[in-house]
């Protein structure tokens, strides 16, 4: 039987969201680090941040070499009706207030 949440065999926040979270945190995070502090390979990375930047969600600016990300905190959560009426914003606040405690 399962005691924690380190038995479990899901996750309680997506990978999606992670890397959300690091670009939030960092905007300009190389996509390597982002990998690593997700825990996914480097090409599920960039599928992730692909996703999101056809999402709507994040925004991709060339600075160089290297790439900055904007966050659209207004974008709307429409992936499931329960999430309607949110946005991705309200959900950064959220985490953010997780991770202060």
């Amino acid at each position: 039987m399962s005691t924690g949440p380190a038995d479990s065999s899901w996750q309680f926040v997506t990978n999606h969201t992670q890397v959300l979270l690091c670009i939030a945190r960092d905007p300009d995070i190389r996509v390597r680090d982002i990998a690593d502090a997700v825990g996914v390979t480097l090409g599920s990375a960039q599928r992730i941040i692909a996703d999101l930047v056809d999402a709507g969600y994040v925004q991709r600016e060339r600075q160089g070499r290297r790439n900055r990300y904007l966050i659209n905190r207004d974008a709307p959560m429409l992936r499931h009706a329960a999430q309607e009426g949110h946005d991705i914003g309200g959900l950064l606040d959220l985490l953010r207030l997780a991770e202060s405690d």
